[in-house]
């Protein structure tokens, strides 16, 4: 099975990493999204995140993957 990594991604003209929005937007009960994993606060705040923010958002996206996974190994999200 093949391992997904969300790795930061600069946007070339402000150095700023990339959403990791992949337009599979759907929310869990606590207002996760499915597709990228944010909250639905951390989605608002997005544009006005600097790096170290944004970088402290993958991480708790990757954290939050995970467990999806481990919780429905048949709906993995890679």
């Amino acid at each position: 099975m093949m391992e997904t990594k969300l790795e930061p991604v600069l946007e070339h003209e402000q150095g700023l990493l990339v959403s990791p929005c992949i337009r599979l937007c759907c929310l869990d009960e606590h207002d996760v999204c499915l597709g990228c994993f944010r909250t639905l606060d951390e989605i608002k705040v997005w544009r006005a995140s600097d790096n170290a923010e944004r970088e402290r958002v993958l991480k708790c996206c990757a954290q939050r993957r995970a467990a999806h996974d481990n919780r429905f190994p048949g709906l993995r999200s890679d």
